[in-house]
Formats: structure tokens, sequence, C-alpha cells
């Protein structure tokens, strides 16, 4: 009987030390996770669990080629809305990177004035805009014609396909 409670013990006192040796990263993700943070929510229903970071994502997205799709989950900050509708919006990644969003089949979209921190859920990927798109675009974003006029250049871009979107409140 003594040996099956020592050994008991002394099981426990190993699981007991080894929760002990967390990094500072996972006590972070903890804390983090902890936080009750007020969203508004658009599209499918997310949450922000295991959303990357803008500098993380970006290391995806520097590795990605034009026609390759990824499926993430990431945060970034709104820098522009479409300003007819809310249609599509462009999150600032960080080093001068921006991402430009739209949203799956049109099903949901941002408010005109929305601001400040997203996480958005869907596929990320490349792509080269012809420079009609980009004029629409500009277009869209209530650039005057001068402006509109001087884009004579297709560009590549980041983008990414959003399915939900959680605009931090």
């Amino acid at each position: 009987m003594k040996k099956i409670l020592l050994s008991t013990l002394f099981c426990l006192a190993l699981f007991a030390c080894k929760n002990d040796a967390k990094t500072t990263e996972d006590q972070v993700d903890e804390t983090t996770q902890n936080e009750e943070i007020a969203y508004a929510s658009f599209g499918m229903e997310i949450n922000d669990a295991d959303a990357l970071s803008a500098e993380r994502m970006m290391v995806h997205y520097k590795d990605l080629k034009a026609g390759d799709t990824i499926p993430a989950k990431m945060r970034g900050t709104i820098t522009d809305v479409c300003s007819k509708k809310g249609c599509w919006m462009k999150l600032d990644m960080g080093n001068e990177d921006e991402v430009f969003v739209r949203f799956k089949d049109y099903g949901f979209f941002m408010p005109l004035n929305a601001e400040g921190e997203v996480v958005v859920n869907g596929k990320a990927f490349v792509t080269e805009t012809t420079v009609d798109e980009l004029r629409h675009y500009a277009e869209d974003a209530g650039k005057s014609e001068e402006e509109i006029a001087a884009i004579t250049e297709s560009k590549f871009e980041y983008r990414f396909l959003a399915d939900g979107v959680l605009l931090k409140q």
C-alpha cells in the first residue's frame, strides 16, 4: 500500500512540475485569450482564438505566388473602407504592407466608418490587380478624377477573401 501511495505522489509531483515550465510566450498567449474583448461580428460567426498577428501573417504572404491560396485567420488595422457600401477594406500589416480584404459572395459589408483593429477569417492570396480594377477601387474610395487617371499600371497585391470579421469595439 505504501508503494502505491508513494508512486502516486511521485507522479503527481512530476505532473505539477511539468506545468510550471511554460514559456513566456505561452503565458502571454494565455493572458491574451483570457481577456474579454468586445467585438462587433460580421459574416460567419468566428472568434479571435489562434488569429495570427499582422507580422506573422506577412511571413506567409511573402511565400505565396500568384494563384496560391491559404486558409487563415489574422489580425490587422483598418486603413480604408469602401465609401459607397463597405464592400471592401484595406488593412495595415506594418512595414508599409497592406492587405486588400473583400467579403465572400458579398454576403456582408463593413460599416462605412469602420476603423481600428479587426480579426478576419477566410483565405489569403496574392494577385496582380488590373488598372481597370484599381481605378474602380479608387473611385469607390472617393479619390479625385486626377488620382484615378494617374493609375496607369497594374499592381501586385496581398488579398484576403473574408467569410467572417470581428471589429474591436
